[in-house]
């Protein structure tokens, strides 16, 4: 008995940018979900860098491209420059114009297109799409300057590339009838299409800087995880089933499907992001999150070349859960690294009152003659001079801690303290009502 032969297409995206700019969220939730979608098939995905406009592409544009998408783990199986095409694109070309089927125009090379006839396709998100000829012009296929125009080279890499699926922005939607008129003429099997929802900002425009188009680059030096990233920007059009937010990449690819990803348009928002970040703070380990803020500390001139890097997660443990972005670790706990720490005019004002000065330095006193500089000895010290002082420990938590961190809130006193180290905690209480020379 003949054993049954698999004939079915295997399943095969692409995602293409162009080298003119840097990647930015858009373009990255489009990557991500064609990765995803090549995934769960068990298919292929392709990175095509489309740079056939030779004055706009950049190469350091197109080695930001490479680095984030590495960066967010969406790996490719295929590379291809569309640069490197070109004879491709003009061989094509030509044969339409020996058949017929387009003419030149000087350098030029057109396709007329036939009016009068409905150009139909089933987008694997919205459906039934319909457009009418008469509202298509002639396409252009190769420039005067020798140059693809984009249409062509796209229809001619998807089809020799045996894209199966066409996965992008809606934006793109008026161009697939064009596409569809080229596959045609060049006798190639029209790819299936799906259309994702355009990202929109919370004031309900397209997203704009200002609300968060920016270089992947940009958020990964802000101090964003990959994974949250990646988690964050799955859920800006799809979600795995029930309530579920935090969803790790393995596991969104085992639920993902096309037919679940939404028609309407995706709110960015970035508290939301922040938030799914945060989760993933959370579950990365200590010493994981010490190598991930180093390299952000050296680069702010916080740390020198050699690193504690056992203190230094003794300080991570501290505001672990109170951070959103690795940069967050810097706005809460840069007074432990500041070694010109004075504090700010305004916050004494606000904080200190003027007849603490004894308190502070009776604190301080005792404080510096302990041996031992841990949290219970320091407590037991603040206990025992808030006694004697016959006041509430209340009364003096708080400007202890805004004189040492330059801030009203914080983790606990004692551990801040131990932080800090003697040294620093006694000269900073010292300091603290003293006014800038």
């Amino acid at each position: 008995m003949s054993i049954p032969v698999n004939t079915a297409p295997v399943v095969k995206v692409r995602f293409a940018p162009s080298p003119t700019g840097y990647l930015h969220i858009g373009g990255a939730r489009t990557a991500l979900f064609n990765w995803m979608y090549a995934r769960a098939q068990g298919g292929k995905f392709v990175l095509r860098i489309e740079d056939t406009d030779q004055e706009r592409s950049r190469p350091e544009y197109e080695k930001e491209i490479l680095d984030s998408m590495e960066w967010l783990g969406l790996i490719w199986d295929e590379f291809y420059k569309q640069s490197e095409r070109f004879d491709l694109y003009r061989e094509y070309a030509e044969k339409l114009v020996a058949e017929g089927k387009a003419l030149r125009d000087g350098n030029a090379v057109l396709m007329s297109v036939a009016k009068g006839r409905d150009i139909k396709f089933d987008d694997q998100i919205r459906g039934l799409i319909v457009f009418n000829t008469d509202d298509i012009k002639d396409q252009v296929l190769m420039k005067s300057d020798g140059s693809p125009a984009y249409s062509f080279s796209c229809v001619v890499d998807d089809a020799l590339m045996n894209i199966t699926h066409v996965i992008r922005g809606e934006d793109h939607i008026s161009n697939t009838p064009k596409q569809i008129l080229m596959y045609e003429a060049l006798g190639f099997k029209v790819p299936k299409f799906a259309h994702l929802p355009l990202i929109m900002g919370t004031d309900g425009a397209r997203l704009s800087k200002r609300f968060g188009a920016v270089a992947v680059t940009d958020y990964r030096g802000e101090g964003f995880l990959a994974e949250g990233l990646v988690n964050y920007l799955m859920l800006l059009g799809w979600a795995p089933s029930g309530d579920q937010e935090i969803i790790s990449l393995k596991n969104a690819v085992a639920k993902f499907s096309i037919k679940k990803i939404n028609k309407t348009a995706a709110q960015f928002n970035m508290e939301k992001l922040k938030w799914v970040n945060a989760q993933y703070l959370k579950q990365t380990s200590t010493v994981n999150l010490v190598e991930l803020l180093v390299p952000i500390l050296k680069q702010e001139g916080l740390l020198t070349e050699g690193v504690d890097r056992i203190w230094l997660g003794k300080a991570v443990d501290l505001f672990k859960t109170r951070l959103n972005t690795l940069r967050d670790f810097i706005d809460r706990a840069g007074f432990l690294f500041d070694e010109q720490f004075r504090l700010a005019d305004d916050v004494r004002v606000e904080h200190l009152k003027k007849n603490m000065f004894s308190e502070f330095e009776l604190l301080a006193s005792r404080l510096n003659s302990l041996d031992m500089f841990d949290i219970a000895s320091t407590e037991k010290v603040f206990r025992d001079v808030v006694a004697e002082l016959g006041v509430q420990s209340a009364e003096l938590v708080h400007p202890i801690r805004v004189a040492l961190t330059n801030s009203s809130v914080g983790p606990g006193l004692f551990e801040t303290m131990v932080m800090l180290g003697k040294d620093k905690t006694v000269a900073r209480l010292r300091s603290a009502f003293l006014t800038p020379a």
